[in-house]
């Protein structure tokens, strides 16, 4: 319950937050292009994408109510928010948090987010070498992390969360329990969790609802508590279960 109580205040203080950007002075129907290099304050929209070039520096946030962001490789940004649409970040970009209500965040190599990533509906993956310092998080999607490390709690309600390829987790792995309101194949469907070969989970795994646990013969994790024991995990030899 406690996710979805975030979550919806999550959602609410980013929706005020980006329904305001018209009197910050953005654009209301148009993209925004940020070119290759260049340096910005900041950028936002209501109804239009927007694009972060190669090695460019954005010193405020950048956000949009309905549409995708994308960031080329190399640039530096702060916060990079959305409503609806989905947080593309390519390979050695450096950046605050990443957030979005309803979309996916995909993250690629080598990359550095100083604070979380949240998403409430959609899936997030982070690819090999890069790290986020503070936690992962979404309420329905999966989160896939490969050989990457999260410094901070990996938490959803529904969804399937799998790390692999020697993934880190410092914090606990936590699948929290729908809220009573739930209804449908996300309250009743078991979330599939996967820890892969050299993973580790230096947390807890903690339960709150039955999964579909699965632990590799190489990887490491804390324990597991809650609804769930570290006897009722399958445990698996090769790359995949």
């Amino acid at each position: 319950m406690a996710k979805f109580a975030s979550k919806s205040a999550f959602t609410i203080g980013l929706l005020i937050l980006l329904l305001a950007v018209p009197a910050l002075g953005a654009t209301v129907n148009k993209s925004v292009k940020i070119g290759a290099g260049e340096e910005s304050s900041g950028a936002t929209s209501v109804n239009g994408s927007i694009s972060v070039g190669e090695n460019a520096v954005v010193t405020g946030p950048v956000k949009t109510v309905n549409g995708t962001i994308r960031v080329d490789a190399e640039a530096k940004i702060e916060k990079a928010s959305t409503v609806n649409g989905g947080v593309r970040i390519s390979d050695r970009v450096t950046c605050e948090s990443l957030s979005t209500v309803n979309g996916s965040i995909k993250v690629g190599s080598n990359a550095t987010v100083d604070g979380e990533i949240e998403a409430v509906n959609g899936r997030i993956t982070v690819r090999s070498g890069s790290e986020v310092a503070d936690g992962v998080s979404n309420v329905n999607g999966q989160i896939e992390l490969t050989a990457a490390q999260v410094g901070g709690d990996v938490s959803t309600v529904s969804g399937d969360i799998t790390l692999e390829d020697a993934a880190v987790v410092k914090g606990d792995l936590v699948v929290e329990k729908p809220g009573s309101w739930g209804w449908g194949k996300s309250k009743t469907r078991k979330p599939r969790i996967v820890i892969g070969p050299g993973s580790r989970v230096e947390g807890t795994i903690r339960l709150e609802r039955k999964v579909a646990l699965f632990i590799s013969d190489t990887a490491e994790v804390g324990g597991v508590e809650g609804e769930m024991s570290m006897d009722d995990a399958v445990r698996f030899s090769g790359e995949r279960p």
